[in-house]
């Protein structure tokens, strides 16, 4: 693909992290924080939110596989999301004073949806841009790339910020200035590749995906393994830098640094799948970042140099984390389509969406919750064991979930010659 079209797809990816970042790295801290909600209200929330896209998800990659009209099945999606979540990030990211609880709720609620109709269509869009098995991942490569950019762009406009609550108004201001520019952009110069149904599909289509292709079961379980082992220390990373090693003023550029490594060693993704199995390469990163990440358990107070050296090697694998997965998901329904005659990418992303989410939220929900039950306050004042506490979550869960995940990964049967058998047969039987 030329460059200009990767860069027009990838953009919407951009606006859209730099609002995904702070909702699971700011959004718990600045409520607390600011706000007075409690650690348990706030991760309560974030797990029934996420009950609600058991539903929605599924509707939405469903609908957008059936969806057929003069702009594509993926456009109109992406078009009817944008207004939703421009409203609603706003709302939630510069609440009024005494804020309730019940609001909370609502707009993440909201912003929930929105991102929903918008993600699931997106994702489907860029696995069938193209069925080349290296391609993908260069495709997947670009998306999560530029939606690292915005990560650090949401970092970095937080940091400007006299306050949490003026560092959260700027993050806003971005994301709804941002969003539609990328939005038109993208619809604009991406077109939609053609689609190589034999049948319908049905509304059933979720429950044939997840009964009739075993190979995504086992993808979708070390995908979802692996995003809560992410989400952890996403959603502590604050306090751990704050409390664990004393330095809360340093989060914002740790952060920066982090992302920063995922975006430079972004080129090496794509080279490594190049020549070695998707999967594999995958596999490989999340060992290396269990290597690094053990450090972290060791860190006391007064450690930052160590903790900033930490954040830029696991950043570096960051990257694979990202994009590597979906691609993978590409691959596989190429093996669905062979087999019903239906290309049910949206279904796919639908349930990929759906573990996405609940990794983030589920995970990083509980963590909040367990914070609360070991006595960890996000006032300050904590005693060892919970300072103890803090550190075995933020690290050592983290590094026992991967591992799990590579084991269900290692020898994934799924590789580039199989992948490239699957394309003959599809392209010659549409």
């Amino acid at each position: 693909m030329p460059t200009g079209r990767l860069l027009a797809y990838g953009a919407p990816a951009l606006p859209l992290a730099a609002m995904y970042f702070p909702v699971y790295v700011f959004l718990a801290e600045f409520y607390a924080g600011t706000h007075g909600l409690s650690l348990a209200e706030i991760g309560t929330v974030f797990i029934l939110v996420r009950l609600f896209d058991a539903v929605s998800d599924p509707a939405v990659g469903i609908a957008s596989d059936r969806l057929h009209t003069r702009w594509g099945r993926r456009r109109p999606w992406l078009a009817a999301g944008t207004p939703v979540v421009m409203l609603s990030a706003w709302m939630l990211f510069v609440p009024m004073p005494g804020v309730s609880l019940s609001q909370f709720a609502l707009w993440l609620f909201l912003l929930t949806l929105g991102w929903t109709v918008m993600l699931t269509p997106y994702f489907a869009w860029g696995a069938e841009l193209s069925g080349d098995y290296a391609e993908r991942g260069r495709i997947s490569v670009w998306r999560e790339t530029l939606g690292l950019v915005g990560t650090i762009a949401a970092a970095v406009v937080y940091s400007f910020g006299a306050d949490a609550s003026e560092g959260m108004r700027y993050v806003a201001l971005l994301i709804v200035i941002a969003l539609p520019l990328a939005v038109l952009l993208c619809l604009w110069r991406v077109p939609e590749p053609k689609d190589y149904s034999r049948s319908a599909s049905t509304p059933t289509a979720l429950l044939q995906v997840l009964t009739g292709e075993p190979l995504f079961t086992r993808l979708l379980l070390a995908f979802f393994i692996n995003g809560a082992a992410n989400a952890l220390p996403a959603g502590l990373f604050l306090f751990f830098i704050g409390q664990r090693i004393g330095a809360p003023d340093w989060g914002g550029p740790l952060l920066i640094l982090y992302f920063g490594a995922a975006v430079l060693a972004a080129p090496l993704w794509p080279w490594l799948v190049q020549h070695f199995s998707k999967h594999r390469v995958w596999c490989w990163a999340m060992l290396y970042a269990c290597v690094v990440f053990a450090a972290a358990l060791l860190l006391r107070e007064g450690d930052l140099l160590a903790f900033a050296l930490i954040c830029l090697l696991s950043g570096a694998a960051l990257g694979a984390d990202l994009s590597l997965p979906s691609a993978v998901q590409a691959d596989l329904v190429d093996l669905d389509t062979a087999r019903s005659g239906s290309q049910r990418t949206g279904a796919f992303f639908a349930l990929w969406s759906l573990a996405q989410k609940f990794a983030l939220a589920g995970s990083g929900g509980a963590a909040l919750i367990l914070l609360g039950w070991i006595g960890f306050g996000a006032e300050g004042g904590n005693d060892p064991a919970a300072l103890a506490g803090l550190a075995i979550l933020y690290a050592g869960v983290p590094i026992a979930l991967k591992l799990v995940a590579v084991a269900l990964m290692w020898s994934f049967p799924l590789g580039r010659s199989e992948q490239e058998a699957l394309r003959r047969r599809i392209e010659t039987t549409a």
